[in-house]
This record gives C-alpha cells, structure tokens and sequence, in this order.
C-alpha cells in the first residue's frame, strides 16, 4: 500500500466515523466530545452567570444544572413567582454551594429595552461583576409563510433578535472595559436557524439573523468568547406562547406525546458548551440532529431537503418521526 492509498484510506475512514456519529449522537461532535473530555461543569463555580427567560423551560433547566456546581445566578423573566420557585429550587440543588445572596431574583421583561441598563446595574451593584450572560428569552412560532402578518415579524424580531441584540452590547461595552476579565456572551438559537423547517417562516429568520449578530460580534472582539446554542425540538411548554400567522393570537398547543429531548439533557449539554466557551453547538433526537449536520453542507442540505419534502420535515420538527 503506497503512503497515498493509506491517507485516502485514512481519509474516507475519517468522514464515515463522523457519517455514523451523525446517526447515532444527540448533539453535534465537538459538543459530545466536551461533555467527556472538556472541562467539567463545576469549573465554572463562583462565577456570576445572568440567564433571560429562566423562568421555564431550557433557561429554568440551565439555572438549574449551574446552580447544583456552585454556579452564581442572576435569573430574569417576567413571571416573578416562577423565579421564586427557581431560586427554592437552584438553592436545595446547590447543596450547600450557595447562599440566599448568591442567587439574584430580576423580573424582566426583555421587550424593555430602555430598561436593560437598568437591569444591568442591578447585576453589577448585587454581584460586582459580571461573568457571562445568557440571552435565552424569546419565543418561537407556527404559521404558514403567505399568511403572516407583517407586525408578527416586527414582533418576533423585537423579541427573538432587537432585545437581545441592545441587553447584548451593554454587557459587551461593560466587558471591553474590564481589561484582567474575559467576557462571555451566550445565546439560545434554534437549529430552524441552521437548517430552516416549514412553516415558521419569522422564527427561522430570527434566529439566522441573530445567528448572523453574534458571528460579526465574535470577529470583531476576539477578547470576548461568543457562544451560540442551537436545540431542536425539546419537551417544554414552549409552543404554547409561539407566535402565529396573526399577532392577537398564540399557537396554544403543548409538546407532550412528541418525539423530542428531555429539558434536563438539554441544560445539561447546554451547560457543557457554556463552559467549554464552544462557539456554536445544537442537539436533537435523530434525525433532528443529522438535519442539523447536513445544513453544514449546502449540497447535502439541498438533497436531504428535496427528498423529504416540507411534510416530512415539519413531522420531524413535531415530533412525530
């Protein structure tokens, strides 16, 4: 065998490991290998993590899985009551770990943009710094492409791009400033915004465009770590507050019975990528997470997406496949 034959050998062995890590995986490799061989979870103890949108769902599951490895929270959503019942609950998973005074309840209402320098001195004036943020807030949407209203698109991008964007460079101005500390800015995306899926037409372009904000962001400022988290469809209550095709209305329905991740697998990852400071990761059950892979590749993007056709890729997304 010439040295030649044994690197093409060597070559094609490469990509069908990775073909079948596709297959069998939940999450994209880099971020599978990390939550063997990164750092641990733990490592991030003591540091002062701010999550949006932490009252349920991925943020709730998030602040949870933080708060068991001594993680310092600042927890924001609009529903106080519910982040009184996180931080009850952060505070039995720490064990110990943490205090009343390590935990910071902020009702929020990410729309507010006019209040986010507000909320950011609250942050600072509780804690003395700041370590990471996790954009996390928003929400997501079901409608057919020709009958939305435009104001459902001014809507979401408010939330879903605009509120993350302002609450985002306050704390990257704050970080710039701070010359002895790397800053880390987080977001929750979708994999709708690497591989867009049928009718939510707003939602997919939301996260493309948020996408789009935190990789300039990451060119630009190469001393600030940028992070971008990408689910699937997970078991939350997440569809029932998702946009619709008109802006008086909510989609209303709920995700049990469907094929998707558990939210607890899903913090558990997402923590994994937050400390391993990876640049951009997703999960899903097969085959959301194979989907996710070939959106990489624009020519197998194309064929995966002309041989299943919109109602095969909007079942998968519900999870009935």
């Amino acid at each position: 065998m010439t040295f030649l034959e044994f690197l093409f050998i060597l070559l094609i062995s490469y990509y069908f490991i990775y073909f079948i890590l596709w297959l069998i995986l939940d999450c994209n490799v880099e971020l599978w290998y990390n939550t063997y061989f990164g750092l641990p979870i733990s490592s991030m103890r003591g540091q002062v993590v701010w999550v949006t949108g932490a009252s349920s769902g991925i943020g709730k599951a998030l602040a949870l899985i933080l708060a068991k490895h001594g993680v310092r929270l600042v927890i924001s959503a609009r529903r106080e009551n519910l982040l009184e019942l996180l931080k009850k609950d952060c505070l039995d998973r720490a064990n110990g770990l943490l205090s009343e005074d390590d935990i910071l309840v902020m009702p929020m209402d990410v729309l507010n943009v006019s209040k986010h320098e507000y909320y950011f001195e609250r942050v600072i004036k509780h804690f003395g710094h700041l370590n990471i943020l996790v954009n996390n807030a928003g929400r997501s949407q079901r409608a057919s492409w020709e009958d939305i209203q435009v104001q459902v698109d001014r809507d979401l991008f408010e939330l879903d791009v605009f509120s993350v964007v302002n609450l985002s460079r306050i704390v990257v101005r704050y970080f710039l400033e701070q010359p002895n500390r790397r800053g880390h800015i987080v977001t929750t995306s979708s994999i709708a915004g690497l591989a867009p899926v049928p009718f939510s037409s707003t939602y997919c372009a939301a996260k493309s465009a948020i996408n789009a904000y935190l990789n300039a962001l990451r060119i630009e400022q190469r001393g600030i770590d940028v992070s971008i988290f990408c689910p699937g469809p997970i078991a939350t209550d997440f569809l029932k507050e998702a946009f619709t095709a008109d802006p008086e209305q909510m989609y209303g329905k709920s995700t049990k019975g469907q094929k998707r991740m558990t939210v607890e697998r899903c913090g558990t990852l997402f923590a994994t990528m937050i400390v391993n400071k990876l640049d951009l990761s997703w999960c899903g059950l097969f085959p959301v997470n194979f989907l996710a892979h070939a959106s990489r590749y624009p020519g197998l993007a194309k064929l995966v997406t002309n041989l299943m056709g919109k109602n095969t890729l909007n079942k998968i997304r519900e999870g009935k496949l």
